[in-house]
């Protein structure tokens, strides 16, 4: 990445330039190099991702457990989302990313994190030498609440299996929880976000590091919290290398 791109992204951010360290640069090209057309998944199982039984998400391969996601009815939020948002991104990340649930503009074109908030976190990846096509971007929740709403526990309670067999097809070697909501979930705690930052949490039976920070949809509206976000970034980098 060449100097005046990468201060472009650190602007986002409200940062001044900075120079990665040669050891990160070079994990960095590495998984660079890594990415590219998605793997095709294993030949299909003989499970019926429609008609299967709750709690057999781990039978399906990811063309399965899409097909699974898009024909949820588990809660109430299939009656008035348009379309489920099952993901994005490289299926062999080393990062995992993830927000609450999909708002107006995700509901709508079936993608994680787009508009502002999405380019927000474009850029948030950028700054640490990652661009979006190398992680896989989720949500806690498949749908939309109405209104934006916060998510309810029985919610997101329907929706962890899904989250927690993407997980496991995924293998991350480390999760980043963005905003109160994902990250209370996913950590079953009602703590603060500020009392969760800069800490290795670990999540479900692989026991994968999380990493939280601020959600770049609160950091439009509170850019002083931009610089504390980029300390979480740092972490977060620093944790992933040692993995």
């Amino acid at each position: 990445m060449n100097s005046e791109l990468r201060g472009e992204y650190l602007a986002a951010l409200g940062l001044t330039d900075w120079r990665r360290r040669a050891a990160a640069a070079a994990a960095n090209l590495s998984a660079a190099q890594r990415c590219g057309p998605h793997p095709a998944g294993p030949a299909p199982s003989a499970v019926d991702p429609i008609s299967a039984p709750q709690g057999r998400e781990g039978a399906f391969d990811w063309p399965q457990l899409r097909a699974r996601v898009a024909a949820c009815t588990r809660c109430g939020l299939s009656a008035t989302r348009t379309q489920t948002v099952f993901g994005v991104g490289n299926l062999q990340a080393d990062w995992l990313i993830l927000g609450e649930a999909p708002g107006a503009d995700e509901d709508r074109l079936g993608e994680p994190f787009v508009g502002r908030a999405g380019q927000l976190l474009n850029s948030m990846l950028r700054a640490v030498g990652l661009a979006r096509e190398q992680v896989y971007i989720a949500n806690v929740l498949k749908c939309r609440p109405p209104g934006n709403r916060d998510p309810n526990p029985s919610e997101a309670a329907e929706c962890l299996p899904y989250l927690e067999r993407q997980i496991a097809l995924l293998k991350p070697k480390i999760m980043l929880a963005v905003g109160r909501i994902a990250a209370q979930n996913l950590l079953r705690t009602d703590k603060t976000l500020g009392s969760l930052r800069q800490q290795v949490h670990r999540f479900g039976a692989s026991r994968v590091p999380l990493i939280v920070t601020y959600h770049p949809a609160y950091l439009l509206r509170t850019p002083a919290d931009k610089r504390k976000t980029w300390e979480d970034l740092k972490f977060a980098r620093e944790v992933s290398e040692r993995v």
